[in-house]
């Protein structure tokens, strides 16, 4: 038996997420682990997770500290591991079975990698060129787990691909200028709607990718003046930095995106609510509802999902690069919920299928995952609708941005007693605000104001909902 030590690296958690936060290590130097035991818990973009030991062995050395952002690919942690000293090659092939014995982060007979989530490179996938004037390793790349950053997996474009799509020559420039800078489709589409000349961005991905989060800051970059000296402090106060990092990083990203992308119309609409708020009265005492926690949210998002039946354009998508607009069966319901990360929006599955009863267990078990940081990155994701209660603030309204992909976000106001007209006289009524924003290029003023007005039947008369 011969000791090797390897190197665990940040694998790619899916999402099309290239770095994460190392959160805490449930291991230290010396210690002994076993393939899969909880190595570490990181926080990505979008939720976190926990990552388990790819090999058995002795832990050598921790390469990252608590608090330290990774890239995809990047070392975090070495493990001596005990191996038998290698035989002699045979010329018969290798059997199934011992190709599925290989471990995570290990390749198999056939050259193929165990990896942690799905991810990685495929036999004979090509590497990344490397971006003109970059240095050449000198030394060969250590053994590690490495996801593969090129490949129809990763979401990056092959260097041939990347080339013709910007109209490379042989010589990997555009026209004879510079190189070709390297980005995904969608980065690049950014980039034109933005008016920003790829050439002259300076990229920080890895492998000298441009990320979208470079586009947006060269856009965002003031024009070159005159340096101006800063005048003198009068506080006596002081400030703080944290990074930009995390649930927060990604969220300005999306909501920059969606805001220079989508046209937002937003609507608002006041809607009397007591006959609702009164038939959840009703329902809490009944023995079905005994133990389901009965929110008004439950019922908006039911009379949401009834209205879309009505107007099917609000729960669809537009495909740029299809050219074409996907309208789904299901709604697959985004509830934005905060957090102690930031504000996160997992998703109720085929919400549209569910009962009230059912709509109030799943967004009871949502939000006590979501508060526990425990949301797993695929809630997160293929979202069709969202609503927003901005409402348990005591906010009466607001202007929704909407989820990029989405065509519509319903903001739901505070709940709480207003003067209202009721047969020409003055009384007092239980009131909400509903604010809606939609993509106008998926939904026109008509269909927009006739689901917010369908939403507001409901919530105003739910034996309405007898009659659709």
């Amino acid at each position: 038996m011969t000791a090797v030590l390897r190197e665990f690296a940040m694998p790619d958690v899916g999402e099309g997420l290239t770095e994460a936060e190392v959160v805490t290590w449930n291991v230290a130097p010396g210690d002994v682990v076993t393939v899969n035991q909880i190595l570490c818990e990181i926080e990505t973009a979008k939720a976190a997770v926990e990552l388990p030991s790819p090999y058995a062995g002795t832990v050598g050395k921790l390469l990252v500290e608590p608090g330290e952002t990774v890239s995809v690919g990047s070392p975090i942690i070495s493990i001596e591991t005990a191996e038998a000293a290698p035989a002699a090659p045979s010329p018969a092939p290798a059997s199934s079975d011992e190709e599925q014995g290989a471990k995570i982060g290990e390749p198999g007979k056939d050259g193929r990698i165990a990896n942690l989530v799905g991810y990685g490179p495929r036999p004979g996938a090509s590497a990344r060129r490397p971006r003109r004037g970059a240095p050449t390793p000198a030394t060969p790349v250590q053994e590690s787990h490495v996801p593969a950053l090129t490949g129809p997996e990763s979401g990056f474009p092959e260097p041939a691909a990347a080339g013709a799509a910007a109209g490379a020559g042989p010589g990997g420039a555009a026209n004879g200028s510079a190189a070709v800078p390297l980005a995904k489709p969608p980065v690049r589409k950014l980039a034109r709607d933005l008016g920003v000349d790829l050439r002259a961005v300076t990229p920080t991905g890895p492998g000298g990718v441009i990320t979208r989060e470079d586009v947006q800051s060269h856009a965002a970059a003031p024009v070159a003046a005159a340096p101006v000296a800063p005048a003198p402090s009068t506080s006596s106060g002081g400030v703080r930095r944290e990074p930009i990092r995390g649930v927060r990083k990604h969220t300005a990203a999306a909501m920059v995106s969606s805001a220079f992308t989508a046209p937002h119309v937003t609507e608002f609409l006041a809607v009397d609510v007591t006959a609702t708020m009164a038939l959840r009265d009703r329902l809490r005492a009944t023995r079905e509802y005994a133990e389901v926690k009965l929110t008004p949210l439950a019922f908006v998002a039911k009379a949401v999902c009834l209205a879309a039946r009505r107007t099917p354009e609000i729960n669809a998508s537009w495909d740029e690069a299809a050219g074409e607009i996907v309208y789904y069966d299901r709604v697959q319901l985004g509830i934005a919920a905060a957090t102690p990360r930031g504000l996160i929006v997992p998703k109720v599955r085929d919400a549209d299928t569910l009962t009230l009863h059912g709509l109030a267990r799943a967004l009871g078990e949502l939000t006590a995952t979501a508060r526990s940081g425990r949301t797993p990155p695929a809630d997160l994701a293929n979202g069709t609708f969202t609503i927003t209660n901005v409402g348990v603030f005591g906010v009466d309204t607001g202007t929704p941005i909407l989820n990029p992909g989405e065509a519509g976000i319903l903001a739901v106001g505070a709940i709480k007693p207003t003067p209202w007209v009721v047969d020409g006289e003055l009384a007092v009524r239980t009131v909400c605000q509903l604010a809606l924003s939609f993509d106008h290029r998926l939904v026109d003023g008509e269909q927009g104001s006739r689901f917010l007005a369908d939403v507001g039947a409901l919530l105003t008369d739910p034996a309405l909902a007898l009659t659709w």
